[in-house]
Protein backbone atom coordinates (compact mmCIF):
# COMPACT_ATOMS: atom_id res chain seq x y z
CA UNK A 1 0.00 0.00 0.00
CA UNK A 2 1.28 3.46 -0.90
CA UNK A 3 1.36 5.84 2.08
CA UNK A 4 -0.12 8.79 0.16
CA UNK A 5 -2.89 6.71 -1.35
CA UNK A 6 -5.68 6.13 1.20
CA UNK A 7 -7.52 2.85 1.27
CA UNK A 8 -10.73 2.65 -0.72
CA UNK A 9 -13.93 0.69 -0.39
CA UNK A 10 -14.93 -1.70 -3.13
CA UNK A 11 -18.67 -2.07 -3.69
CA UNK A 12 -19.44 -5.25 -5.57
CA UNK A 13 -22.71 -6.88 -6.52
CA UNK A 14 -23.88 -9.99 -8.28
CA UNK A 15 -25.88 -8.32 -11.08
CA UNK A 16 -27.05 -5.03 -12.55
CA UNK A 17 -30.41 -5.39 -10.79
CA UNK A 18 -28.61 -5.13 -7.42
CA UNK A 19 -27.35 -1.63 -8.28
CA UNK A 20 -30.65 0.01 -7.29
CA UNK A 21 -29.87 -0.97 -3.70
CA UNK A 22 -26.09 -0.72 -3.79
CA UNK A 23 -26.04 2.82 -5.18
CA UNK A 24 -27.19 3.89 -1.71
CA UNK A 25 -23.82 2.70 -0.41
CA UNK A 26 -22.13 4.86 -3.06
CA UNK A 27 -24.16 7.94 -2.07
CA UNK A 28 -23.34 7.42 1.61
CA UNK A 29 -19.61 7.00 0.97
CA UNK A 30 -19.62 10.15 -1.20
CA UNK A 31 -21.17 12.15 1.68
CA UNK A 32 -18.35 11.05 3.96
CA UNK A 33 -15.60 11.50 1.36
CA UNK A 34 -14.53 7.86 1.19
CA UNK A 35 -12.91 6.73 -2.07
CA UNK A 36 -14.66 3.78 -3.64
CA UNK A 37 -15.06 1.70 -6.76
CA UNK A 38 -18.14 -0.20 -7.94
CA UNK A 39 -18.15 -3.46 -9.92
CA UNK A 40 -20.48 -6.25 -10.97
CA UNK A 41 -19.00 -9.61 -10.03
CA UNK A 42 -21.16 -12.71 -10.04
CA UNK A 43 -20.00 -15.67 -7.98
CA UNK A 44 -21.89 -17.98 -10.36
CA UNK A 45 -21.69 -16.32 -13.78
CA UNK A 46 -18.23 -14.71 -13.57
CA UNK A 47 -16.17 -16.91 -11.23
CA UNK A 48 -12.85 -16.03 -12.90
CA UNK A 49 -13.60 -12.31 -12.50
CA UNK A 50 -14.49 -12.95 -8.87
CA UNK A 51 -11.24 -14.83 -8.24
CA UNK A 52 -9.12 -12.16 -9.97
CA UNK A 53 -10.82 -9.39 -8.02
CA UNK A 54 -10.40 -11.12 -4.64
CA UNK A 55 -6.80 -12.11 -5.37
CA UNK A 56 -5.82 -8.51 -6.08
CA UNK A 57 -7.67 -6.60 -3.37
CA UNK A 58 -4.64 -5.70 -1.27
CA UNK A 59 -2.53 -4.82 -4.32
CA UNK A 60 -5.40 -2.58 -5.51
CA UNK A 61 -5.42 -0.63 -2.22
CA UNK A 62 -8.84 -1.83 -1.10
CA UNK A 63 -9.49 -1.64 2.63
CA UNK A 64 -13.06 -2.92 2.92
CA UNK A 65 -15.41 -4.77 0.57
CA UNK A 66 -19.16 -4.25 0.52
CA UNK A 67 -20.76 -7.17 -1.32
CA UNK A 68 -24.42 -7.09 -2.24
CA UNK A 69 -26.10 -10.28 -3.38
CA UNK A 70 -29.59 -11.71 -3.70
CA UNK A 71 -31.12 -15.17 -3.84
CA UNK A 72 -28.48 -17.76 -3.03
CA UNK A 73 -26.18 -14.79 -2.25
CA UNK A 74 -22.84 -16.58 -2.41
CA UNK A 75 -20.77 -13.55 -3.45
CA UNK A 76 -19.92 -12.14 0.02
CA UNK A 77 -18.89 -15.54 1.38
CA UNK A 78 -16.83 -16.49 -1.65
CA UNK A 79 -15.00 -13.15 -1.56
CA UNK A 80 -14.40 -13.55 2.19
CA UNK A 81 -12.92 -16.99 1.52
CA UNK A 82 -10.43 -15.48 -0.96
CA UNK A 83 -9.24 -12.32 0.83
CA UNK A 84 -8.25 -11.42 4.40
CA UNK A 85 -10.00 -8.04 4.13
CA UNK A 86 -13.25 -7.21 5.94
CA UNK A 87 -16.28 -8.17 3.83
CA UNK A 88 -19.64 -6.60 4.60
CA UNK A 89 -22.58 -8.50 3.10
CA UNK A 90 -25.74 -6.74 2.01
CA UNK A 91 -28.66 -9.09 1.37
CA UNK A 92 -30.61 -7.83 -1.65
CA UNK A 93 -34.38 -8.10 -1.37
CA UNK A 94 -35.59 -10.91 -3.61
CA UNK A 95 -39.01 -11.31 -5.22
CA UNK A 96 -39.76 -14.75 -3.89
CA UNK A 97 -38.66 -14.60 -0.26
CA UNK A 98 -38.27 -10.81 0.26
CA UNK A 99 -34.53 -11.18 0.91
CA UNK A 100 -34.78 -13.72 3.71
CA UNK A 101 -33.00 -16.25 1.47
CA UNK A 102 -30.21 -13.73 0.85
CA UNK A 103 -29.92 -12.85 4.54
CA UNK A 104 -29.64 -16.45 5.67
CA UNK A 105 -27.12 -17.30 2.96
CA UNK A 106 -24.87 -14.39 3.90
CA UNK A 107 -25.23 -14.70 7.67
CA UNK A 108 -24.80 -18.47 7.92
CA UNK A 109 -21.08 -18.70 7.16
CA UNK A 110 -18.88 -21.52 8.41
CA UNK A 111 -16.39 -20.69 11.16
CA UNK A 112 -13.20 -19.20 9.81
CA UNK A 113 -14.85 -17.27 6.96
CA UNK A 114 -16.51 -14.22 8.52
CA UNK A 115 -18.88 -11.90 6.68
CA UNK A 116 -20.32 -8.92 8.50
CA UNK A 117 -23.99 -9.20 7.58
CA UNK A 118 -26.20 -6.13 7.40
CA UNK A 119 -29.95 -5.62 7.07
CA UNK A 120 -31.87 -6.62 3.96
CA UNK A 121 -32.06 -3.99 1.22
CA UNK A 122 -31.65 -0.22 1.36
CA UNK A 123 -30.96 0.08 5.10
CA UNK A 124 -28.29 -2.60 4.80
CA UNK A 125 -26.55 -0.81 1.93
CA UNK A 126 -26.47 2.49 3.82
CA UNK A 127 -25.29 0.87 7.04
CA UNK A 128 -22.64 -1.13 5.18
CA UNK A 129 -21.23 2.14 3.84
CA UNK A 130 -21.24 3.67 7.32
CA UNK A 131 -19.54 0.61 8.77
CA UNK A 132 -16.96 0.57 5.95
CA UNK A 133 -16.28 4.27 6.58
CA UNK A 134 -15.83 3.52 10.29
CA UNK A 135 -13.24 0.87 9.45
CA UNK A 136 -11.37 3.19 7.07
CA UNK A 137 -11.60 6.00 9.67
CA UNK A 138 -9.44 4.02 12.09
CA UNK A 139 -6.41 5.07 10.03
CA UNK A 140 -7.74 8.19 8.30
CA UNK A 141 -8.36 11.30 10.43
CA UNK A 142 -10.22 13.12 7.63
CA UNK A 143 -12.73 10.30 7.21
CA UNK A 144 -13.09 10.06 11.00
CA UNK A 145 -13.93 13.78 11.17
CA UNK A 146 -16.38 13.55 8.25
CA UNK A 147 -18.09 10.52 9.78
CA UNK A 148 -18.38 12.27 13.15
CA UNK A 149 -19.87 15.34 11.43
CA UNK A 150 -22.43 13.18 9.62
CA UNK A 151 -23.47 11.55 12.88
CA UNK A 152 -23.72 14.93 14.58
CA UNK A 153 -26.01 16.19 11.81
CA UNK A 154 -28.11 13.04 12.17
CA UNK A 155 -28.44 13.67 15.91
CA UNK A 156 -29.34 17.34 15.43
CA UNK A 157 -32.04 16.39 12.90
CA UNK A 158 -34.06 14.57 15.57
CA UNK A 159 -36.75 16.82 17.03
CA UNK A 160 -37.02 17.15 20.81
CA UNK A 161 -40.80 17.27 20.76
CA UNK A 162 -43.41 16.06 18.29
CA UNK A 163 -45.34 18.66 16.31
Amino acid sequence: MKKNNPLKVSIIMGSQSDYKTMQLAEKTLKKIGVSFETKIISAHRTPKRMYEFASNTIKNNIGVIIAGAGGSAHLPGMIAALTPLPVLGVPIESKKLKGLDSLLSIAQMPKGIPVGTLAIGDDGAINAALLAASIIANNNPTIKKNLNNLRLLQTKSVKKKPK
